[in-house]
């Protein structure tokens, strides 16, 4: 299939681009209504088994510890599961105490420059064509607290053994590097008790548009395209790394590959109070891809995915996704959660919140071309102190007292930003 439009800022094209696209797809596929019903069978019957789980165990998500993935015992079984499931928790990735002295210093160190009295906030797109409310997200970039944690041997471990759940090594080329994840700075959230908050609509990120019109994408879902399911491997490394992100004007937008997201817990978390939930099923995918080629859908329309936007999973098209959303359990700071770059997440409304809900984002991105040309320019934002180039050029730390400098990196975020062999 050819790439049937350049940039996400066309708009004029938009609509004619999808009709093509789709007219393309139909063709490719065959009889997309039986692929449809073989992709929703299978996800349906996935998504069943996980609440299955959740009601005998409490949680649908798979539970590692920090101390038996530094010590290479996470079983094949615990492996499979974590590939069947799209997520995982690392409990004590970070001692209790060590969390809760890193959410401290974040506030301090948002408190001595003053922070709240020049915050600008989001902007109105911050978050797209979701549902969210103002959020709690501070565009915060190089804390010593963040750094610490990004650089340090207890996130490498944890991102080591998550880079290795993935095929790296396939159609004759290693796609990246397992061993080493580069510093990919994003931000942090804080969210007080007593909040009441929507929370945020069911999305994937990295790429909406670009999931069915980038050349590179078209190769990652090969086997959907072409009505051979049974062949998809979400865990497929293959050509994942070749992807680009279309420019998205004032939104965020990720360039590089990710294997996957995650955060890390700087407060107690319990459920009910606003909580990261996910669809666990990465095979999902294949769902939303499919889902805008059926009759029902306007032809010029791909179940709300909009340029520039991410991509959303809606009630009116996914009811089933929706149905299966999955909270994660309890975690206590220190705890990190992850989840597969292509898995639907949301995060939960809450009125009243019980306690904190502070976390600083952090994911693992192997080391490859494209992520490492990404992490030279982040060697250059934190000498400059300024917002990474993924995101809005707020640039508030310039001049921040107690900021992380190039000075202070240790060997292995040297190593990290790309700056030693």
């Amino acid at each position: 299939m050819t790439t049937l439009l350049s940039s996400a800022q066309q708009p004029d094209d938009f609509r004619k681009s999808i009709r093509q696209m789709k007219q393309q797809l139909r063709q490719q596929i065959g009889d997309v209504e039986a692929l449809y019903k073989q992709v929703r069978e299978s996800v349906v019957t996935e998504l069943a088994a996980a609440r299955n789980e959740e009601a005998q165990s409490g949680s649908a998500w798979p539970q590692l510890s920090c101390e038996a993935i530094a010590a290479g015992e996470i079983s094949e079984a615990q492996k499979a599961h974590i590939r069947r499931r799209g997520c995982v928790v690392v409990k004590g990735n970070f001692s209790r105490e060590c969390a809760l002295g890193w959410d401290a210093s974040m506030m301090r160190y948002l408190d001595d420059n003053d922070f709240m009295t020049g915050y600008r906030g989001p902007g109105d797109d911050f978050f797209g064509n979701l549902a969210a409310s103002r959020p709690e997200i501070y565009p915060i970039y190089w804390s010593q607290a963040q750094m610490a944690a990004r650089q340090s041997e207890a996130m490498a471990a944890t991102q080591r053994f998550l880079n290795h759940l993935w095929r790296f090594d396939s159609q004759g080329k290693r796609w990246f590097d397992p061993d080493v994840s580069i510093i990919y700075p994003d931000r942090i959230r804080r969210r007080l008790p007593g909040t009441t908050s929507k929370g945020l609509g069911a999305h994937t990120d990295s790429g909406a548009l670009e999931r069915w019109l980038l050349p590179a994408y078209q190769q990652v879902f090969r086997h959907i395209f072409n009505n051979r399911f049974a062949q998809y491997d979400p865990w497929d490394a293959a050509y994942r790394t070749e992807v680009n992100e279309y420019q998205s004007g004032t939104t965020t937008k990720c360039s590089v590959f990710r294997t996957f997201q995650g955060w890390t817990a700087l407060s107690d978390m319990q459920p009910g109070q606003g909580l990261l939930h996910v669809v666990p099923v990465p095979q999902a995918m294949a769902l939303l891809l499919l889902r805008p080629l059926l009759s029902d859908v306007p032809e010029e329309e791909l179940c709300g995915v909009e340029p520039g936007k991410v991509l959303p999973v809606s009630e009116r098209w996914h009811p089933e996704l929706i149905a299966g959303l999955c909270s994660i359990p309890a975690l206590e700071a220190g705890d990190s959660v992850w989840w597969h770059c292509d898995v639907i997440h949301s995060v939960a409304p809450v009125e009243d919140q019980q306690g904190w809900g502070n976390v600083m984002y952090i994911p693992a991105a192997p080391m490859c071309d494209k992520n490492r040309a990404y992490a030279h320019q982040v060697a250059q934002a934190l000498t400059e102190g300024v917002s990474p180039g993924d995101f809005p050029r707020e640039d508030y730390e310039v001049n921040w007292q107690d900021r992380f400098t190039p000075q202070h990196l240790n060997a292995r975020g040297r190593q990290a930003l790309g700056l030693t062999d």
